[in-house]
């Protein structure tokens, strides 16, 4: 009998594990079933905070740090990373313009601005490298990535020529951008941005009406921010001929695509099957008899470019087809949805009605329990020797 070939590939369960804790505890129940059974973890990340720290430990290697700013323009250390080969770099946008960095002050959401990974990606672009993944998600701005423009050096100027103030409000009075000082070689090398959303960057469904409350803005300030976002689309528009304002995806991270696809060509991708790529999980699946994977609360977003939608997606297209199964803190999605979504079965750690700090708590020792019962029952029993 075949020795089973179990993939573990789970994103972090956040406020409780990350994603190679909660891949370390599966791959323990996986044993606890079929002790023969051969497990490649590899731990998982969406393309929003999180990706970078997946892809340094996949690829082995250490990252480096740069004095930057944060959304709001204090002084902040950035970590980015190039791959083994050093044809990658790794932009996270979270480490220098993301949420939680400036949430100990009341918050600023027409002023914050992406310029300090502007300087994150001038540092990439110096070490050599010929592509930029940037990762999107975490933001603190609404800025239509106009201030990692400013940071590679454009300037962004209104009717007499005089450059606009970093953030939302800027891309109100914006009405040209010059590209004069733009870093040399930020039109020579390839720009991937991973976005782990589809909502287009104006309209009711767009950054400022969607995101823009989780970061500070009120009703009022999101409508502004939606307006200043139309301007800032016209003049890309105008300047470049290529329009974003309905693109799927260009809302991510307060608009970021916009100003990069239009500048700079970047391609925007599922930032789930990029990170996938990325680790070699593809080449995991060929073989696999059956694939883990998880996440903190597996619902209708989670099979809309979440990790466990990439996974399926690999998983369906993988010679072997292994079945896919979701662990989750909770499972908010019914059987049929999650079925029509390529995925075999999707079960909650929870043992019944529990408080979330009881559940935090037994989270390892559940996920091990959880992750036995689905390989003992999925697996064909082991041989006795």
């Amino acid at each position: 009998m075949n020795t089973p070939r179990v993939v573990v590939a789970p994103d972090s369960f956040k406020g409780s594990l990350s994603a190679a804790e909660v891949a370390a505890r599966i791959a323990d129940g996986v044993h606890a079933a079929r002790p023969d059974a051969v497990v490649t973890s590899l731990p998982m990340a969406d393309g929003g905070e999180g990706t970078l720290e997946t892809l340094l430990a996949a690829w082995g290697v250490t990252p480096r740090e740069i004095d930057t700013v944060d959304a709001i323009g204090r002084p902040r250390r950035a970590r980015w990373a190039t791959s083994p080969d050093g044809r990658t770099g790794v932009v996270e946008l979270a480490e220098a313009s993301g949420l939680p960095h400036v949430s100990d002050v009341p918050l600023q959401p027409l002023h914050a601005s992406t310029r300090g990974t502007g300087a994150v990606a001038r540092a990439v672009l110096d070490a050599g490298v010929e592509e930029v993944l940037v990762c999107l998600g975490g933001s603190a701005s609404t800025d239509g990535g106009a201030g990692i423009l400013t940071g590679l050096g454009a300037r962004l100027v209104d009717d007499d020529g005089a450059d606009v103030p970093d953030g939302g409000e800027g891309l109100a009075r914006v009405a040209r951008i010059d590209l004069d000082a733009l870093h040399p070689r930020a039109r020579e090398v390839r720009w991937r941005l991973a976005v782990d959303v589809t909502n287009p960057l104006i309209g009711e469904h767009g950054a400022a009406h969607v995101f823009g409350h989780q970061k500070g803005a009120s009703d009022g300030e999101a409508a502004y921010l939606d307006e200043a976002l139309r301007r800032w689309a016209d003049v890309l528009e105008r300047q470049t001929g290529v329009r974003t304002h309905d693109t799927p995806g260009a809302g991510a991270a307060g608009g970021v695509p916009s100003g990069l696809v239009s500048v700079l060509g970047a391609e925007t991708e599922q930032g789930a099957l990029l990170v996938a790529q990325a680790i070699g999980l593809p080449e995991a699946l060929a073989d696999a008899d059956l694939v883990f994977t998880g996440e903190g609360s597996f619902d209708s977003q989670s099979v809309r470019g979440k990790v466990a939608d990439g996974i399926a997606r690999l998983a369906a297209a993988a010679p072997a087809k292994p079945p896919v199964v979701v662990v989750a803190g909770q499972v908010l999605l019914p059987a049929p949805l999650t079925w029509e979504a390529g995925i075999a079965a999707a079960f909650s750690i929870a043992p019944g009605p529990v408080e979330l700090d009881d559940l935090l708590h037994r989270t390892p020792a559940r996920l091990t329990d959880l992750a036995a019962q689905v390989a003992h029952l999925s697996l064909p029993p082991a041989p006795h020797l």
